[in-house]
């Protein structure tokens, strides 16, 4: 006994042991946090079965924990060899660095994982590759620093006196090193090695799909470790292999299978040997008049899930919901992406959100020209209004790439005026200069211009005394909610500005979300609500169709070409979309989507249908709904599961190559 009180206190494997149940009780306790903050996004069912639920994740979760654990703490299989006051103190200190670098990433994902309902990933490494003045601004003013300071600070404190506990400091030792200290130096590796490893099973460790043992998509995320998912993107970051590990399809066949999926009869494949889906797409006679111009607006943050027009009840989008009874509005219409930089090339170029390309309009294929809404509309004269700054996620020179002249951007505001802390002009200020900016343009022939929102992003800070009041849920002001009011607030305000414009009669107006945000819903493992916003087509010469819902499935790539024929046109084109009014009347739609964060993960929607896919868990088929009462149910059918893989696979590969052989443009 004397043993286990003294000599075993003072050996190294207490202090291993001892570090490692540290670490599984900071994870475990991190891991409870996140669960009372996300409780809302928890599934509904009795006591008994949740709490089952909850602890399945936490189980799995524990299994996540002890990689990172055995990692942190394998240099301390040195102290059943050498015991020597500075070597404790090394390790001492090493311990200390390790459990705060977790504590701090745990403390970070609590404010991540409510904007993005992700854990982390490589968007942390995105946000820090901007301006940083900018993202220190936004982090400064839409997140508690204060608080999260001092509960860093306090569980510091915390950690060290444990960590003394834990880790004393001995005498140098004078025993001779025996036999028995390297079997057990042998034994503790081999136990972390099994640990670090996750599982027993042979062949790969423990990997992230693992944690998704849920249909509820949070219940999978509360079973990963945040640690553990940034360290793995960290590692991808810095790493020039490709893990995807998408299958190869044959290159004929996969073009062969893209051109069946975008083609219709109207369209007339033009074969140059290079370019995989360049064509011709005739005009279809759909609307009495033909509009002279284009106005394109990009509403920031605009979830379908809080459109009155689509079913909601908290009267968030006012102006919206009365302007769809003027126009047609799109009920299942899908984001490309979760981010503004996805939605904006998608929109206006036509391009995919791809896998390794998601901040493309930085990368070096983003030099490649696409068939854009100027490169189409080469004619007609262009203005780009965004109350951000141009330079973020490189939007100035992608787009002067593309064929875009005129830029109107935060620093051509008197910023004196109702000046944000952060993004610098509230969107009511941007409409009102877009009004008089598109009347010096309808001076000349035709124009196409661009209108892109800001204020409905974190942190939310609105202008005083406005002229509506601000959303409650739950007897409490929701502050997202409210900037998405104001949002719609600004853009009825522009339309009442805009009905007496001598060409407002001669204008194709489209309103549409370049994402949504992150609610209680979580469907599937891509969490489908945040790609679905509402797309609006508001035009006089739609009279006859206005206050129409078309349930037909589109995404952003279908802008462009959907525009272009409705203004009559049939040029050469690559768009990756299809004019959405050119449809066969049975024909339902699809749209291929991508979430942020850097992992090979993507979907293809069809109809009722949708199919995900990713490296490790390959495809799930599922049948959902995003109405009012969303919801997301596996379904089992061998034959369509295996057809939306394909078309996915094919128009992800094709796409890629196109890309990286500079195929892409007319």
């Amino acid at each position: 006994m004397n043993f286990l009180t003294d000599d075993f206190r003072r050996s190294g494997i207490y202090a291993w042991l001892y570090s490692v149940l540290l670490f599984l009780v900071l994870f475990f306790l991190l891991r409870l946090v996140m669960l009372a903050n996300n409780h809302a996004s928890l599934p509904e069912g009795n006591f008994a079965q949740l709490f089952y639920q909850i602890n399945q994740a936490m189980l799995m979760g524990s299994r996540f924990d002890l990689r990172m654990a055995m990692y942190a703490c394998l240099p301390l299989i040195l102290l059943t060899v050498f015991r020597h006051p500075i070597l404790d103190k090394a390790l001492r200190i090493w311990i200390f660095i390790i459990a705060a670098t977790y504590y701090f990433l745990g403390l970070i994902e609590l404010e991540f994982y409510g904007e993005f309902q992700q854990r982390l990933n490589n968007l942390v490494f995105q946000y820090l590759t901007e301006d940083y003045k900018t993202v220190i601004s936004m982090i400064w003013n839409g997140v508690p620093v204060a608080r999260y300071f001092i509960g860093f600070l306090v569980g510091l404190f915390i950690l060290w006196g444990f960590i003394k506990i834990i880790l004393p400091t001995q005498q140098a030792s004078s025993r001779p090193l025996q036999i028995s200290n390297f079997v057990v130096i042998f034994c503790l590796l081999l136990i972390s090695i099994a640990c670090a490893r996750g599982t027993f099973r042979s062949g790969p460790p423990l990997r992230w799909g693992d944690a998704y043992q849920s249909e509820h998509m949070f219940l999978n995320h509360l079973a990963l470790n945040g640690s553990y998912t940034f360290a793995k993107a960290l590692m991808k970051a810095f790493s020039s292999k490709d893990v995807s590990k998408w299958p190869l399809i044959e290159a004929a066949e996969a073009r062969l299978t893209t051109r069946k999926l975008l083609f219709t009869d109207k369209d007339s494949y033009i074969d140059d040997g290079k370019s995989p889906i360049k064509r011709i797409n005739q005009r279809k006679e759909y609307i009495d008049a033909r509009p002279k111009n284009v106005v394109i607006i990009l509403m920031e943050s605009f979830s379908a899930r809080y459109v009155g027009a689509l079913g909601n009840t908290d009267n968030v989008t006012p102006a919206f919901d009365s302007l769809s009874k003027e126009g047609i509005l799109f009920s299942r219409f899908f984001s490309n992406g979760t981010h503004t930089h996805q939605g904006v090339f998608a929109t206006l170029a036509s391009f995919p959100n791809l896998p390794g390309h998601e901040y493309l309009m930085q990368q070096p294929e983003g030099r490649n020209q696409f068939s854009g809404i100027t490169k189409l509309l080469p004619n007609f004269k262009n203005l780009f209004v965004y109350n951000g700054d141009f330079n973020w996620d490189n939007q100035l020179g992608f787009f002067k790439n593309q064929g875009l002249t005129r830029f109107v951007g935060r620093h051509d505001f008197d910023l004196g005026q109702h000046k944000n802390k952060v993004w610098g002009v509230p969107d009511h200020l941007m409409f009102e200069r877009a009004v008089s900016e598109l009347d010096e343009l309808a001076q000349h022939e035709s124009f196409v211009a661009v209108l892109q929102t800001m204020s409905n992003h974190m942190p939310y800070e609105l202008p005083k005394d406005l002229d509506f009041e601000p959303v409650m849920i739950e007897g409490k002001i929701s502050e997202r909610l409210t900037a998405m009011k104001y949002s719609d607030w600004s853009l009825g305000q522009f339309f009442k500005n805009m009905r007496d414009k001598p060409y407002y009669d001669e204008t194709l107006f489209v309103v549409l979300g370049d994402h949504g945000f992150a609610v209680p819903d979580q469907l599937t493992s891509i969490n489908l609500l945040r790609f679905h916003v509402p797309l609006l087509f508001v035009g006089n010469f739609l009279e006859k169709s206005s206050g129409s819902i078309n349930p037909v499935v589109a995404s952003q790539v279908d802008i462009v070409p959907t525009i272009v024929g409705m203004l009559g046109e049939s040029p050469v084109q690559q768009c990756w979309g299809r004019n959405l009014f050119n449809l066969d009347q049975d024909d339902e739609g699809f749209a291929i989507i991508k979430p942020s964060g850097g992992e090979p993960t993507m979907a293809i929607i069809n109809g009722d249908k949708i199919l995900t896919y990713d490296s490790e868990q390959g495809p799930n088929l599922y049948e959902y709904n995003v109405s009012m009462h969303p919801y997301a149910k596996k379904y089992a059918h061998p034959k369509t599961e295996k057809m939306l893989q394909h078309q996915l696979l094919s128009y992800v590969q094709t796409a890629s190559n196109s890309l990286r052989e500079n195929t892409t443009s007319n």
